[in-house]
């Protein structure tokens, strides 16, 4: 689905968009809901150029006339019997505000209205592509409604009739369908070509009104191609029913095709002028007065009668003012061109003979535009001349009129032009550093920990201690393996297959991953003999483990944690200091008669 808000915001014109919210603005003063229909919602949809904007209000739209005018808009026409308002808003924006209405036709061509809801307004319309609206109100802003669905003949191309009846009730629809087939290249479905033609045998446009009939023909000239439009009207048979004068053969073909050229080089300009008032001239050249004043007199709305009439005053007005003084710079035309009216623009465009002009418009639509091309966009952001910059856009203006002008050639006076816009340097980054000091004392604190290890301990005796320990300790390890080694022998030997025993000897024997060659030997000894050897060297126990290097910590640790390993530590700690004798009682009688005992 169509996102039609972005659509609104994008895909309508300035002009058309200022519209909209002008209606908006004084339907809401009104206490009405205001709802855009129609063609524009089919083209917006459909991404065809959107021509003109229906509207439709669910009240009397009469009541908006007096604010509309004072908005700035010129009601160009009225229908009483469709309770419609034939506007022309700023920018040459062609404007239809209705009311919600549901018809009944007791005779052919005859209808009966009476106000309605949105719905049922878009149920009597003619065909499906037409049958849907935009909510233009706030809080449903953008919402589509579309009972009929429309959305998908749209995307098939086709023309398909809301009611099966349509060409009988109001038969100005035959030519409509004919008219909408030739500007958008779509066809008719299976039925609504059936009853088309069913339409055109039995001669259903007999009860066609006048209103119709001069609304229909007005159409043509404000078609984007009304030759096309015309040729297929006529092929069909309708323009004897219109108004038979007007025909191709009487129409300036070549200038008519001229004049889409101008006017296609001005909207690439940024100039969109409504066709319409140049294309009467052009299309009636080889009719008589009589019937161009008959052709005039028939038209639904003699507002556009009146611009037709006011082209060559205002055209000659322009192309005077023009030719003058005031437009002698290029910057002076191009602002002249983007604030005249653009139907005077295209005719003076069209039709003057003038050099001078004609030279200007050369220039408009080939030279002046390339000035853009020479904005200094990179000088700019050096400058720090940036979009974010108060006044960019009015600067950018005056720089692309002073290139036009060719005022500004070189860089260094382009440089000197932008020099009053630059805004002043910003000021250095402040960068906080430390003190040094503190930085002097970061050092020594980081390689405290390398120093403090270099350094030899306070007391150099008890370093001298710690190692003449470790060696004595090493040294006798090998006796105390071998004694443990007996031990184990022994208890094999005699059996000792009791629960408690065997729980004893593995809490003895798990500790002894972790600490020294003596701890190791002592954890395989029984449980009791251990309960034994404890009381015997708490004190000694202390001392080695003060001397011993921070490596032995673990050991340390788990000395003191598990009692069997306290035990054997009291025992290792005289052998340090005596010698080897002392190393014999360690693992002597004691440990044998505690084997044995428990082998009895």
């Amino acid at each position: 689905m169509a996102d039609y808000i972005y659509l609104l915001e994008n895909r309508l014109s300035k002009a058309q968009q200022a519209s909209l919210k002008t209606v908006r603005e004084v339907a809401r003063a009104k206490g009405l809901t205001v709802f855009l229909v129609g063609g524009a919602v089919r083209d917006l949809t459909s991404g065809s150029p959107v021509r003109d904007l229906d509207v439709v209000v669910q009240g009397n739209a009469f009541k908006l006339k007096k604010d509309i005018e004072k908005a700035g808009g010129v009601v160009t026409g009225e229908s009483e019997a469709g309770q419609a308002l034939f506007v022309r808003l700023p920018g040459g924006v062609r404007m239809e505000i209705g009311s919600t209405l549901s018809v009944t036709y007791p005779k052919p061509g005859k209808p009966v209205v009476k106000a309605a809801t949105i719905l049922d307004d878009l149920r009597r319309r003619d065909f499906t592509a037409n049958a849907m609206a935009l909510s233009l109100n706030d809080g449903s802003y953008g919402l589509l409604m579309d009972p009929l669905n429309g959305v998908a003949d749209i995307e098939n191309r086709e023309l398909r009739l809301v009611s099966n009846y349509g060409f009988i009730e109001d038969p100005v629809r035959m030519i409509r369908a004919a008219r909408y087939m030739a500007r958008l290249g779509w066809q008719m479905d299976e039925r609504t070509q059936a009853r088309y033609e069913t339409g055109k045998q039995e001669e259903y446009i007999a009860a066609m009104g006048d209103f119709h009939r001069g609304y229909e023909t007005e159409e043509i000239f404000h078609e984007e191609d009304p030759l096309r439009v015309l040729r297929r009207l006529e092929s069909e048979g309708w323009m004897k029913h219109l108004f038979p004068a007007l025909s191709v053969a009487k129409a300036n073909v070549t200038e008519l095709e001229r004049l889409r050229d101008v006017q296609s080089q001005l909207q690439m300009q940024g100039i969109h002028p409504e066709a319409a008032v140049a294309n009467f001239p052009l299309l009636t050249a080889k009719m008589t007065p009589k019937e161009i004043a008959a052709l005039k007199q028939s038209f639904a709305r003699q507002g556009f009668v009146n611009e037709i009439e006011a082209l060559e005053d205002e055209a000659k007005a322009f192309a005077a003012e023009f030719s003058g003084k005031g437009a002698s710079a290029p910057s002076q035309a191009w602002k002249l061109l983007h604030s005249a009216k653009p139907e005077s623009i295209l005719w003076v465009a069209h039709t003057s003979k003038n050099a001078g002009i004609q030279a200007k418009f050369k220039g408009f639509f080939t030279e002046w535009a390339q000035a853009k091309q020479k904005v200094p966009y990179a000088l700019m952001q050096e400058m720090r001349i940036v979009p974010e910059l108060p006044g960019y856009e009015e600067l950018l203006d005056k720089l692309f009129f002073e290139l036009m002008d060719g005022k500004l050639g070189t860089v260094e006076e382009m440089k000197a032009y932008l020099e009053p816009y630059s805004p002043p340097a910003p000021p250095p980054p402040v960068h906080l550093r430390r003190p040094r000091v503190a930085r002097k004392d970061a050092k020594p604190a980081k390689s405290r920990k390398k120093a403090a290890a270099a350094e030899p301990s306070e007391n150099g005796e008890e370093a001298a201690a710690a190692e003449g320990d470790e060696a004595a300790s090493v040294k006798s390890a090998a006796p105390v393996k071998a004694a443990a080694k007996a031990v184990a022998t022994k208890a094999v030997a005699a059996k000792v297959a009791a629960a408690p025993v065997k729980a004893a000897a593995h809490k003895a024997a798990t500790p002894v991953k972790k600490v020294p060659a003596p701890v190791k030997a002592a954890a395989k000894t029984p449980a009791k003999k251990a309960v034994v050897v404890k009381s015997a060297a708490k004190k000694p126990v202390a001392k080695v483990a003060a001397k011993k290097s921070p490596a032995k910590a673990v050991a340390k640790k788990a000395v003191v944690k598990k009692a069997p390993v306290k035990k054997v530590a009291a025992k290792a700690a005289p052998a340090k200091k005596t010698g080897h004798p002392a190393k014999k009682a360690v693992a002597k009688k004691p440990v044998v008669k505690a084997a044995a005992k428990k082998g009895r």
